[in-house]
């Protein structure tokens, strides 16, 4: 029997837009954990602490760095930024509320770009690419802390859905959801079929 390679895959911990009810797609804003987030992180590492993690991968966003910085405090884990993992980019809708931001989309197609950002068929496109990428490396356990649109994607994928919105929809914060290399191809064929 081959060696299983485990891919870890959590959202961030809560942050302060989180808490605010808004939405962030640029890296360059800011936006850090919220106390609760904190607490989050340091369970997930809690949760974390006997598997024997080689790598941890994260976004160019902050939360996800303090996220990953905090679960995986007092070990000598790499940390790594994948910046095809990161937030969908939402241009004109940065910082607007999530009722803002869901109206928006409710009224359009997965394949409209975002107002001077991109569409979501273009995000689950580069998440595909990032999981790919991931199957690529030598490492055989690994922690993604990403944000909730990667990992619900590929979630629904793994599991078959013909939609990458369902029926796994809001995603805990910091909770880890572990794939294996096959769950994570069949993620990444169907997300690469359905966008």
């Amino acid at each position: 029997m081959g060696l299983v390679q485990l891919y870890v895959i959590a959202r961030h911990g809560e942050s302060t837009l989180n808490f605010e009810n808004r939405v962030n797609g640029d890296p360059n804003v800011p936006v850090h954990l919220t106390e609760k987030g904190r607490d989050e992180a340091r369970l997930l590492g809690e949760q974390l602490a006997h598997v024997p993690l080689q790598l941890c991968v994260h976004t160019e966003f902050s939360r996800t760095r303090e996220t990953a910085e905090i679960a995986l405090a007092g070990r000598d884990v790499p940390l790594e930024e994948d910046a095809e993992l990161g937030d969908i980019r939402i241009g004109e809708l940065e910082g607007k509320t999530l009722d803002e931001y869901r109206t928006w989309k409710h009224t359009h197609s997965r394949s409209d770009a975002f107002p001077g950002g991109e569409s979501l068929d273009d995000a689950a496109r580069r998440y595909a690419g990032a999981f790919e990428h991931l199957l690529e490396r030598p490492e055989t356990a690994i922690l993604v802390v990403t944000h909730e649109i990667p990992l619900r994607y590929a979630i629904n994928a793994a599991d078959g859905s013909d939609d990458l919105d369902g029926p796994a929809h809001l995603l805990a914060n910091a909770t880890p959801y572990l794939f294996d290399a096959d769950a994570l191809r069949r993620a990444i064929a169907q997300i690469r079929r359905l966008s």
